[in-house]
Parts: structure tokens; sequence; C-alpha cells
């Protein structure tokens, strides 16, 4: 566990994370399948619920009215903006979003907001107002994104007043709702200079975060809606955080059979030579889209779903859990009609608990630190076990997908006084000693000491 080579363009990574956010987690909220209301007044009494489980930021899908026209389903998109200074009425008012995020920040939460510049509903406005804020074809018709969004025309931000009205938009929201940032909706689609100009203006404001919905490394051509750009510079000026969708989809190949789950190696290989430890990725088994479009958790990753999801939380990142995974929600969430999350009582919600939590306090489980390293355990092939560790402090993550118990060899830097994170279990391990793994389960274990 030797420290790397400084990575040879760190120094265009300039985005300074604010100082809270190197023990975040991330939580997406579906207000409109929250609760039987679909409301901000609702969804607010689970905020402390959420800290609890050691939750730092609430990530809301888009908050604003809706297009009528060509509307898909009963609801509509939330990402079918009419109007990006208001406040959906299905949810409530701007004071209801005020009272929310300010009973979040005083649980010690961040709020951000899902925000779509690349894209309006055909009946925003700005469609009559500015018609030259947005992209025509050959024959000076306004443009979907892609065949499939026909709800939406694509913004053209090759004007400068588009871009002086949207940044005043954002701006607008900080200002207003004293929300702490944006989770923007396919970052990438947009041109990355306005988003370089943009976080200067917003941190002129308040200090913020910044979440792009995009993976650099993603196989390139992998993603139907767009051509894929894996070249972006998204992280070096302007984001703190871009999904991590290549992470994502090899899990669903491994669950799947397609690929060894030792490739998870060469993606972390694949990370670290494309960005310096201080870039920040999210992991996740699911998402609003994946939810919806891909299926559940359970549907993709079948027995392993939770193995998975303690990867997602333990590997180096920032773990994301979408609205109802603490409630093992095994159905897809209607995406334009209501749909509310039958909880259940939470069944795994002391699952994810010991995992966010582990991660927020742990030292060598904190996001974009150099000083953290990872060293691969090697074991037996359906078994990926890993030490995290700062010095001292060391964590030992090992999960087993096949369908029975394995056993990993321990290497002597291993031997001393463990804890199981999840049973409280004191563990001494000696040179040579093995780990047991059930079959479809996992070990999580702290140093003592």
């Amino acid at each position: 566990m030797a420290a790397s080579a400084p990575h040879p363009d760190a120094h265009r990574f300039r985005v300074a994370h604010p100082e809270w956010a190197t023990q975040a987690t991330i939580y997406e909220v579906n207000l409109r399948q929250y609760t039987p209301e679909g409301t901000f007044r609702a969804f607010e009494a689970h905020l402390p619920r959420l800290a609890k489980m050691g939750i730092s930021i609430i990530w809301l899908m888009p908050v604003h009215p809706i297009g009528e026209v060509a509307r898909k389903g009963t609801l509509g998109s939330q990402y079918a903006v009419r109007d990006y200074l208001g406040v959906n009425p299905e949810f409530g008012t701007l004071a209801d979003l005020r009272h929310l995020v300010a009973a979040a920040h005083a649980l010690g939460l961040r709020v951000l907001l899902d925000w779509v510049a690349n894209h309006t509903s055909w009946d925003n406005p700005l469609v009559t107002e500015h018609p030259d804020w947005y992209q025509h074809d050959a024959q000076g018709r306004l443009m979907s994104p892609v065949a499939d969004w026909h709800d939406v025309v694509t913004l053209d931000y090759r004007s400068a007043a588009l871009r002086r009205y949207m940044t005043e938009a954002l701006s607008y929201w900080l200002r207003e709702a004293d929300i702490d940032g944006y989770r923007c909706d396919v970052a990438a689609l947009v041109p990355t200079d306005f988003w370089d100009e943009v976080r200067p203006v917003l941190e002129a404001i308040k200090p913020v975060f910044m979440l792009a919905e995009w993976d650099e490394l993603y196989p390139s051509g992998g993603l139907s809606w767009e051509e894929f750009n894996s070249d972006t510079h998204l992280l070096e000026r302007a984001f703190d955080m871009t999904f991590g969708l290549r992470l994502h989809y090899l899990l669903d190949t491994i669950a799947e059979g397609k690929a060894p789950l030792s490739a998870i190696d060469e993606y972390l290989a694949a990370e670290r030579a494309k960005y310096p430890p201080s870039a920040y990725l999210m992991h996740f088994t699911s998402n609003h889209d994946v939810n919806s479009w891909d299926g559940t958790e359970y549907e993709r990753l079948g027995e392993n779903a939770l193995p998975f999801a303690v990867l997602t939380a333990l590997l180096p990142g920032m773990p994301l859990l979408y609205s109802g995974q603490e409630s093992a929600l095994n159905r897809r969430l209607a995406f334009f009609d209501k749909d509310t999350i039958d909880w259940q009582n939470f069944p795994l919600q002391e699952f994810y608990t010991t995992l966010l939590r582990l991660k927020r306090r742990h030292p060598a489980l904190h996001n974009g630190d150099p000083a953290s390293h990872l060293h691969r355990l090697p074991g037996p092939a359906p078994v990926y076990a890993f030490l995290r560790a700062k010095q001292a402090a060391t964590v030992l993550c090992a999960v087993n997908i096949g369908s029975e118990t394995r056993h990993l060899p321990l290497p002597e830097a291993v031997a001393g006084t463990w804890q199981d994170v999840f049973s409280h279990d004191q563990l001494m391990f000696r040179e040579a000693d093995t780990l047991p793994i059930p079959a479809h389960g996992w070990r999580v274990l702290e140093k003592m000491g």
C-alpha cells in the first residue's frame, strides 16, 4: 500500500471541494413517489431518519413546473421544464421548498436541485420569446435531443443571451431557496465552458457542490441517447463529481456472467489513469433512470444485489442511495405517473446505515483523499476483497457472489484484532488464517487499535 506517484494532470483539476464533502454520502429523492402526498412537506418528515442513516446530501429530482405540450403520461417528466424560476404545484410552494431546505440544514444535510440545462418543454415561454436560443434542423424546426425525448426541445448555447439567462436562473435558487448546489442533467450535452463560467458565479453567492450526470470513463458509444464524449474536462474546473456509470454497468455485466469479478481491477486502474485521487465519482446500484428503465437491483443483480451495494459503498467514490432502496423496493417505479413507494417498515435501513455511517466516520474511506490507499487481496474467483488504509486505520471488505461459502486467505499484514462492522464480533487473525465469506454475502471488518 505504498503511496502512488502524483497524477501527471493533477494541476488541471482545480475544483476546491467543500470541506464537508470529504465525508459525504448522497441520497436521491423521487419526491413524486416518496409519499402518498408527493410534496415537500410530506417528504420533510423523513429528513431526521435520513440524517441518522449517515446521509450528507439530499438530491431532489427537478422541482419546476412540467410542460403540458407533448407530455408523457398523466403527470409528465420532471425533466421537461416549463419554467426555470417556478415551483411545480404538485410538490408545493416556494415557501415549502425553503422550509425543507432550512430543515435539512438544521440537521447538517445539504440540498442539491436537479437542473435540466440542455432542453426545455415545448411550452416553456422561452420557445416563443427567444426562438434563437434553441437548436433548429435544416428545415428550421425545433429539435428534440433524441427521438424518444419528444416532450422536450434542445437549447443552443451559442447564444450569449441564453448563457446569461441560465446563469441567472442557477443563481436565483441559491439566493431564494438557500440550496447547496446542483445535480446537472446530461451535463456534457451543454458546453463545458458554460459550466466553467457558471461555477465561480455561484461560488460568489455561497460555496456549492456540483454533480454532473456524465462519466468520461464510460466506453465510447455505450449510451444510446447521444454521441458520447469522453473528453469533456467536467471535473477540472466546474464539477465536484460525476456519475460512475462505467462501474455501474460493469456490475450489471458481472451479474449477467459476461465479465469476471476481477474486471473491477481494470476499472479502478482506468479511474486512476484518468483522474487524480482528488476527483470524485458517484457509485450506485440504482437511481431514478436505472430503476424505471433498466430494472431494480434485484432484477439486474439478483442474489448479489446487496454484495454489490457493499462494493459501491466502500470502493473509492461517493455512494448514492435511491429512494426506496432502504425499503428493499423490488419494483420499477412509474416515471410519468403517480406510483407511491411502499416502505414496508424499512427492512434494509440498518444495512445501509451500517455502511454509510462507516463511510462517513472512517478516515481510510474519505472521498478524494490521496493519503488513503487501496490494496487488493487475492482470493477465490467469486470473491472480491480489498483493504483500504490510511496509516494504521484500515477497513477490510470482502464480497462473495458465488453460491457457496468461500474462504479468503489473509496475508501477514492483516494479523491482529478486527471488529466485524455488521455483527460487532471481535476477531483475532494470525498469519495464514482465512476469513469465511458466506454465499452471496459479505464481510466488512475494521482494524482495532
